[in-house]
């Protein structure tokens, strides 16, 4: 689903990420892990074209992504929020839905706030929602038109424990429906239990790659977490 090929990225001559390559296969779910500042969501937006990658190849299913194709539907949840904060709830849904040609905007958003336990919440403007509640509205425009490739960049970041594991089987129905993954995520159980392979960038280079199993016996059978702590060191920064 995605390759990435000797990709190079570099603002005003200073290389945040180098020479990396690396693989997404169609239906799993791959980690992309590492401190902030490793060049993750550089990847990210340079795979989707929001940056103009410096050196290297980024495919989507075979080509340089174009969201006007209409080849691979593609959704994205960045670690910002960008809501229309002024409407209600169902409306900013509404509106999402029916520019991504959503079949019935209403009644699968409607649908989706009661599989969330935000359907008190349809009718109240979006800025009186706590931050975890708008990251849940978020995440239901990300993935209404039923995306083939899902990207999520800190999906659960101010979840408390109950939310994290209702958006983790959320995340487990779209790959049981056949979606490929990419999760950027500080949570190392998170990746433990959702991840069939992953990648950790340090300085924009790749310190570990492959399937969680290949990962652990590289680093003696450590857990992610030992093993983040590993590459890290003292240079480790929330």
């Amino acid at each position: 689903m995605v390759e990435v090929n000797n990709f190079r990225m570099a603002f005003d001559g200073k290389v945040v990420v180098r020479d990396l390559s690396f693989e997404v296969r169609k239906g799993e779910i791959f980690g992309l892990l590492g401190a902030n500042g490793s060049g993750k969501t550089t990847t990210v937006r340079a795979l989707l074209g929001l940056y103009q990658a410096s050196g290297g190849e980024l495919l989507v299913d075979g080509q340089k992504y174009n969201p006007e194709s209409g080849k691979v539907t593609v959704g994205y949840l960045p670690e910002e929020r960008g809501l229309y904060r002024k409407e209600s709830v169902i409306d900013t849904m509404v509106y999402f839905g029916e520019l991504k040609g959503v079949k019935d905007p209403l009644k699968w958003s409607q649908k989706y706030l009661k599989r969330v336990g935000l359907e008190d919440k349809a009718k109240e403007k979006v800025e009186k929602l706590s931050g975890g509640q708008q990251q849940k509205i978020q995440l239901g425009i990300t993935i209404m038109n039923g995306p083939k490739l899902l990207i999520l960049d800190e999906p659960t970041k101010g979840f408390d424990p109950m939310n994290r594991k209702l958006l983790m089987e959320i995340i487990e129905e779209l790959h049981a429906k056949g979606t490929s993954i990419i999760m950027i995520t500080h949570y190392m159980d998170e990746v433990e239990r959702l991840c069939d392979r992953a990648l950790l960038l340090k300085d924009g280079v790749a310190r570990a790659y492959g399937t969680i199993d290949e990962i652990r016996r590289e680093f003696g059978g450590k857990s992610l977490d030992e093993i983040f702590v590993e590459v890290y060191g003292e240079d480790y920064e929330q």
